[in-house]
């Protein structure tokens, strides 16, 4: 019994980090917080693998002095804000779901794709924008050196 739960444990990291991995790649290209993401799973899979926590502080320095330079100016607060607020719209667009618009050039069931997992998906992750920003804010605002500050607070935060 004891194998198969350490089985188990192993493919629950396994699909966890990776899962994680993918999706924070994935929202370094499209919306949402992708070093996020990218530092999630590795955080999981540094469990099993030395490869992964040899990445992990990288990848966190990488991600705390994105959160700092994202405050540095109004016009980037600003520009985060309203893409969490934009991407929090469509979250919303997808839960509504109205129906396809005569201009959809593809089949009707191409229309809002996802529905509510997709929906709810888009608001979480808005959310988790809006956090990110609000932290990074309070933090690195207005700091003569944020990249130092952000340096220090990654390996500060262990």
């Amino acid at each position: 019994m004891g194998a198969s739960r350490a089985v188990a444990r192993r493919v629950a990291i396994e699909v966890v980090g990776w899962t994680l991995v993918v999706a924070g790649i994935a929202a370094l290209i499209l919306p949402g917080p992708g070093l996020l993401g990218l530092f999630a799973g590795l955080l999981v899979l540094s469990q099993q693998y030395e490869w992964a926590e040899r990445r992990l502080q990288p990848v966190k320095t990488a991600a705390y002095k994105s959160a700092a330079d994202s405050v540095q100016t109004w016009p980037r607060i600003l520009a985060s804000v309203t893409g969490a607020a934009m991407i929090a719209a469509f979250g919303v667009l997808w839960i509504v779901s109205p129906a396809a618009p005569g201009w959809w050039p593809v089949r009707d069931s191409w229309w809002l794709i996802g529905g509510l997992g997709t929906g709810i998906t888009l608001i979480v992750s808005s959310l988790i924008a809006v956090a990110i920003i609000v932290y990074s804010f309070r933090t690195f605002r207005g700091l003569a050196n944020p990249e130092a500050a952000a340096t220090a607070a990654s390996i500060d935060h262990d």
